[in-house]
């Protein structure tokens, strides 16, 4: 029996709930997972996983196993990464997962700099808004803006930065400059799709809650910043994406004393990488490009720290 590939269809079809799930992440076939797991099973010489229509569970026997399982897997994958950093050259394909916006208007210049480094690395670069799992997708590395993040994988913050409320010289001189936050009821407020609530900012008096009207909702970063710029409305965008439109005059900043909350922006790594040592470059390489990346922002510390993953 192969013990490692046991251990790790076991540990990936409980961690993603499923056989076919496990064979996506591992790059095989279900009856290969399951033949696996049986074989774990018959050399342990319990049952540690239940099987029904409804999917799987684990046994009182597997709940303990698990735990020392995953703990086994990832020291091994630890070891190897170690070993292997040690001595290969960096090579080998990373997938690195990031929101269209960040990524287009930012990420994908860095990844070419980082190409050209490199030569013998591959790179994937998955744009995506929608929650990316990690571990069922093989992402090594994914950048986050916000929201939860999920508990089985390696994550430190690298940064925040305020949102600010902006818009184009010529939409402010059609419709008249807010000159407080209640002003914005009359005027088109843009904002990502799913923000239908008051919008929340703060200012020199503390939070404020204004309601406003928001005809239009779109659910790309991009397609937002592009309405602003073309004199449609105001919308409060993160200064990391106005910042230079604001240098250059295209966009104006509005009630410039009030800001939205803050986002924290999360690097994350999965345990067990492909290609270990093109992680670490990427991990070196990234506070190179920072300062050009993130704008204007609050550094959280990543830099070579982010190395001791």
């Amino acid at each position: 029996m192969d013990t490692l590939r046991s251990l790790a269809a076991f540990v990936h079809s409980v961690e993603l709930g499923s056989l076919s799930g496990a064979a996506r992440a591992l790059g095989t076939t279900q009856p290969t997972v399951s033949k696996l797991v049986a074989a774990l099973e018959r050399s342990v010489g319990v049952r540690l996983l239940r099987r029904s229509a409804t999917g799987l569970s684990l046994t009182e026997e597997g709940l303990r196993f698990h735990e020392r399982a995953k703990r086994m897997l990832e020291d091994y994958g630890d070891a190897v990464a170690d070993a292997r950093a040690q001595v290969q050259q960096p090579r080998g394909l990373l997938r690195v997962s990031a929101p269209v916006a960040l990524g287009e208007l930012r990420l994908n210049a860095m990844a070419l700099e980082f190409l050209a480094l490199y030569p013998d690395i591959e790179l994937e670069l998955l744009l995506e808004d929608r929650f990316v799992d990690p571990l069922e997708e093989r992402i090594d590395v994914s950048l986050r803006l916000g929201g939860r993040l999920p508990p089985d994988l390696v994550a430190r913050p690298i940064a925040t930065w305020p949102r600010v409320l902006v818009a184009a010289p010529a939409y402010l001189a059609a419709r008249g400059r807010p000159r407080q936050p209640q002003d914005l009821a009359r005027h088109e407020c843009l904002r990502y799709a799913g923000g239908d609530g008051a919008l929340l900012l703060q200012g020199p008096q503390g939070p404020v809650s204004v309601p406003v009207r928001s005809r239009y909702r779109v659910t790309s970063a991009v397609a937002l910043l592009d309405s602003v710029r073309g004199g449609a409305g105001i919308s409060l965008q993160p200064l990391w994406t106005v910042h230079g439109l604001l240098a250059e005059g295209q966009l104006v900043r509005v009630l410039p004393r009030h800001t939205g909350p803050r986002r924290p922006r999360t690097c994350c790594m999965r345990r067990g990488a492909t290609s270990p040592c093109a992680c670490a470059c990427w991990w070196t390489s990234w506070p190179n490009a920072w300062p050009a990346c993130q704008g204007p922002a609050r550094r959280a510390g990543m830099m070579a720290g982010c190395l001791l993953f």
